[in-house]
């Protein structure tokens, strides 16, 4: 296999480095690629520019990984929609091989707000906010491209070297919403990344999956139980912090389904081997 990881940022990287593992030739895809550890292959490249096609390498799998360079529509518009099609359209030179298998990866912020309720691959995809509909827009540029295409939803990713949560929690600026359960919805890096390897591999993957972990939970049952594995005091409830989220249960029975099991099935394993490892 021979890959190319568009975006070769927190995900990209730790996906990289597996396939290199499994011996699968690797290339990762950034505007400054200097810092790629090895067994990936550097390509420095725009997904923006004119000249794309002649930067990129002889592949037959790709991962579109990529992230808004800014919270603007703009920027969420340029990236997931226009750098989408500018890749696919470069990928599509008469003179490359077809390429076998496009994953986009996308968020679970294209849904709406569902009141609690449970979501899956085939609740609409209804989001309020310009991030929901562009990226959105992207999974649609990708499903109808011109290549075999799957499209991976995944929630709030978390892991090594992401301890904002941690740190907030220990010095007690977190605050536990009101007003009944907020649900939040989260996948641990590795889990991320060994997913999106899964669906490279798999033969016949469905177009649309949910990445999350097994078990949803509500914020305030995170904070809390955050705050016992850090010995920190816990954290005060504020109604006002339930206002402007997003509510809803995400469903990861599809990705089950085709076979993939979870290093870190829920938030308290991922967070206690952070804890352990002393981030």
């Amino acid at each position: 296999m021979k890959v190319l990881i568009a975006g070769c940022g927190y995900v990209g990287t730790e996906l990289g480095l597996r396939l290199s593992e499994e011996g699968h030739q690797v290339w990762g895809l950034k505007r400054r690629p200097e810092g790629l550890p090895e067994g990936i292959e550097p390509v420095a490249a725009d997904l923006l520019s004119t000249d794309l096609v002649d930067r990129l390498p002889d592949v037959d799998h790709v991962v579109y990984a990529a992230a808004a360079d800014g919270g603007t529509r703009e920027a969420y518009r340029a990236i997931y929609v226009d750098g989408v099609r500018n890749l696919l359209d470069a990928l599509s030179s008469p003179e490359r091989e077809p390429i076998r298998r496009f994953i986009f990866v996308s968020s679970t912020g294209v849904y709406g707000d569902s009141g609690g309720e449970w979501v899956d691959e085939e609740t609409p995809a209804e989001a309020e906010s310009f991030r929901g509909t562009e990226v959105r827009a992207g999974e649609e540029a990708a499903l109808g491209g011109p290549f075999p295409a799957s499209v991976l939803r995944l929630g709030g990713i978390y892991g090594p070297g992401r301890t904002r949560l941690l740190q907030m929690v220990r010095e007690g600026r977190v605050r536990c919403p009101g007003d009944g359960p907020i649900w939040s919805n989260r996948i641990h890096r590795d889990d991320a990344a060994r997913a999106l390897q899964h669906l490279l591999n798999l033969s016949e993957p469905a177009p649309i999956y949910v990445g999350v972990d097994d078990e949803p939970t509500p914020l305030c049952q995170v904070y809390r139980e955050v705050a016992r594995m850090l010995g920190a005091p816990e954290p005060v409830v504020d109604p006002d912090q339930s206002r402007d989220r997003s509510n809803k249960r995400c469903s990861n029975r599809l990705l089950r389904e085709s076979g993939f099991s979870f290093t870190y099935p829920s938030f308290r394993e991922g967070y206690g081997a952070m804890v352990a490892a002393g981030d």
